[in-house]
Order: C-alpha cells, then structure tokens, then sequence
C-alpha cells in the first residue's frame, strides 16, 4: 500500500510541476527571444533612418557619401555581431548588403518579414526559436525605410540564433533543476506522510496477521497517524479483547464440561458393566455396542481437554533439537506401525543436530497426533515416511503417509474441529485430533500445513522457526 500511495503522489506531484514547467520554460523562451527582437528593431530602424536620405533623395549631393557611410554601418554591425543586415528597394532585389548573401529578399526566411515591411509596417513576432531547432534557424526582422509617407526601400537583419538558443538552453536547465530539487523535497515529504499516514494500517496488518495465525494477545501500540486510523486502532483493540474473551469463556467451558461429564460418564460405564453381568444370555452383541460407544465418548471427553489445555496453554518456546524428539516419537509408534503391517521410516540428515524454538512436550504430543493419524490410514502393507531437514530459516518435518488421501475441498477443512471426511467415518476418532496439533504448534509461532500426494496419500508438514 504505501508503494502504491507513494506512486499516486508522485504522479500527482509530476503532473502539478509539468503543468506549472512547461508553460514556464515556454515563458522563458519567449522573453528571451522578445528580448532580442527588440534590440534587432532597433537596429532596423537605425539602418532605415541612415537609408532615408541616399533612397529619398538619390541625386542630391550628399546621397553618395551618406551610401558608403551605410555600407561601412553594414560591415561594421556584422563584423561587432555577426548580424547580417541588408537594404533593399521594393522588389527586393539587394542595393547594400554586408555580407552580400542574399539574392532576393523575396526568398527563404526573410520573405514574410519582407512583405510587412513592404505594407509600411516593422515585421513583428517572429517563429518562436527552440534549442532543438539548429544553428541553421534565423531571427529576420525587417523594418520599411519611409520618404514622404511611401515606402522606398526596405532594411532586413537576419541574426543567428546560437546565443539565444543557448541562453534558453541555460535557462531550461536553471528551471529543471530546481524542478528536480523540489521533486526530491517532495518525494522526501512525500515518504514521511505516507509513513505516518500508514503506520497504523502497518501496525493493524501485522496485529491482524498475528490474531489469525494464534497469537490472540497482540494488540495494536498506540502510534501516530490520522484521527480516523488511531480511533480504527482503539476499535480494533477493543474488539481483539473481546473475542479473546469469548473464546478464552468458550475454552473454559468446554474443559468445564469435559472434566464436569468424565466422571459421571465413568460411573454410567461401570453400572453398565454391573447391568451387563445380569441380563440373561443373548445381548451379549447389544452391551459391546454400548460399551463402544461409551468408550467413543470417553475418548471425545478426552480429546476436548486435550484440546482446550492446548488452546490454554502458552509454554515458552526453547531452543530444541528437533531431530532427536521426532525420532523419540518414531520409536514410539514403532510397534502400533509393526502391528497395523505398515512400515514406518525415518530420515534425519546426518552432523549437527537441527535445532529450533519450539515447546518440546507440545511438539512430541503434536507429532503424536500427525502420526496417529498417517498410520491410522495406510493400510496393511504401506508406509509412512518421516521426514526431518532444514530449509531457510526454519526446521521442517513433513510426515508423508500412503492412505487415500483428500481432494482438494477436503483439503481445505482438514484440520477443523470434530471435521472428518465423510468417506473416512468408520474410522475411529474423534476428529480433534490435528486441531490439537496445530493449537500446540501456533501457539509458539509453528505451522502445520497439508498437501496431497499422486497417486495417493497425504502429507502434513510441520514448520518451527529456528529464531
């Protein structure tokens, strides 16, 4: 999220500094180039003052040396600027010219200025000037020279534009840079907001995370940000204190009424067994039946204190060597395997021992609880294969069996409490039995997970943080 909020600013910010640049750098280059323009009409009204007497006045006695006072004006200015400047008579055909570079001024770039002087009025607003045009591009200005109100000739400079494309250039890189510099002003302000802004959202998505996965005293610290996240933080406290409420009373009735109902399930059994003795031969098929599902509720009596002293308890995870309680609890099961007909094999990587944070009497119970259940299902004749190794920052133990397995939707249930798939209902249990592994695993920040095997079978992997 603060990417994305980040990136929305940012763009914001680009499309308000290009709105506010261009039109600027734009500006700039036109006010440069006016600046120019002004200077050449000036200079284009002093050649057509200095013009007015030798073209108004051709046969008088000074007209001679007032044209080569004109021409040395000429050679002068361009040889000061390096302006080309011009006279012309009315059909544009060069009288005094320096450098003599132009034909007709009725061509090229000076056509256009040339026509409005020639309407008796100096040639405004050039072509704006760009710094990608070139050194081919030209500024022409041409001015009328004017003798008793009639246009007799026409003065016309043509300036190169090295200076002013390189003066606009300059100036583009000023207002680029400071453009720059309040981008990283505003990236760097931009960045802070976004952390305040998101702090608590941050706090909330990690609390959260931390309430879905069983760690149900996490709570979101009081932090900065806008009034309405710190009132939604306060919010959601509040609300986390009340469902770990809920379920810390749902956890203590539920151990309540398994202890409350153990006993006086005990004292039903034992006067069964006394009534059984009695009844004449003959319902010998029918007490079995209750004394089996006496048993059966006896062991879901047994599973539902297992599971809610899981839930309840919250033992200090220690540094543990993995390996060598998996293989406690391998052996373990060993002879139910020898007996069901199934092959029960273990493989721990040899050299140092795999360590990891975990509570080592849940663990063993966990994997008591994974095994059961892998050996439960595979039939006479399969295995089941205990995996141990390390991977990343974790330690990991995958307990692979060779039972019919779960398809997809199964596999998303499994683990639920008292949830069996109906195709596995004649099989004893109570369904509480991966309920209480993974309650004994999350509470120390573990993981259970189950995948399906080809062609068959499952495999439930068991994930402990090594710190």
């Amino acid at each position: 999220m603060r990417t994305r909020l980040l990136g929305i600013l940012l763009v914001l910010l680009a499309c308000v500094l290009l709105a506010l640049g261009v039109p600027l750098a734009a500006s700039e280059a036109q006010t440069e180039q006016q600046r120019v323009v002004v200077d050449r009409i000036d200079d284009t009204a002093r050649f057509a003052a200095l013009a007015q007497n030798p073209f108004g006045q051709p046969d008088s006695a000074d007209a001679g040396e007032q044209q080569r006072t004109l021409d040395a004006e000429l050679r002068r200015y361009h040889d000061v600027y390096g302006i080309s400047a011009g006279i012309f008579d009315l059909s544009g055909k060069e009288l005094h010219a320096y450098p003599s570079s132009w034909q007709n001024a009725l061509s090229g770039d000076s056509a256009e200025p040339f026509r409005e002087a020639l309407d008796g009025r100096r040639s405004h607003d050039p072509a704006q000037v760009w710094p990608w045009d070139g050194p081919s591009a030209r500024l022409v200005i041409a001015s009328p020279v004017v003798w008793d109100g009639d246009v007799v000739a026409v003065v016309v400079t043509e300036s190169p534009t090295d200076g002013l494309r390189a003066r606009v250039l300059s100036a583009w890189l000023w207002l680029i840079g400071g453009e720059s510099l309040a981008v990283l002003f505003a990236v760097g302000g931009a960045v802070v907001l976004t952390r305040w802004v998101l702090r608590p959202v941050h706090d909330l998505d990690k609390v959260t995370h931390d309430i879905a996965t069983g760690r149900l005293a996490s709570r979101v610290a009081p932090a900065g940000g806008p009034p309405e996240l710190r009132r939604l933080a306060h919010a959601f406290n509040e609300m986390a204190d009340h469902v770990e409420l809920v379920l810390d009373q749902q956890r203590a009735f539920v151990a309540d009424a398994s202890h409350q109902l153990r006993n006086p399930l005990s004292a039903l059994m034992l006067r069964v067994e006394v009534l059984g003795m009695e009844l004449p031969d003959g319902h010998d098929e029918e007490m079995a039946g209750v004394r089996e599902e006496g048993r059966r509720l006896a062991q879901v009596l047994d599973d539902l204190l297992g599971l809610a002293r899981a839930e309840n308890a919250r033992p200090a995870a220690l540094p543990t060597d993995v390996g060598r309680i998996v293989a406690d609890r391998v052996e373990g099961w060993s002879a139910y395997a020898r007996e069901r007909g199934v092959s029960l094999d273990l493989r721990v990587p040899q050299g140092d021992p795999l360590t990891a944070l975990a509570d080592p009497v849940g663990l063993g119970s966990a994997l008591d609880a994974v095994l059961d259940n892998a050996l439960k299902f595979t039939p006479e004749g399969g295995a089941v294969r205990v995996e141990t190794q390390a991977e990343a920052a974790a330690v990991v133990i995958r307990v692979t069996d060779g039972g019919p397995g779960l398809d997809e939707d199964e596999l998303a249930r499994i683990g639920d409490r008292f949830w069996r798939s109906p195709r596995h209902q004649n099989t004893d249990g109570s369904g509480l039995g991966l309920s209480i592994a993974r309650a004994l695993l999350t509470a120390n920040g573990g993981a259970i997970d189950f995948a399906a095997q080809q062609p068959k079978g499952l495999t439930v992997t068991v994930t402990l943080p090594v710190g």
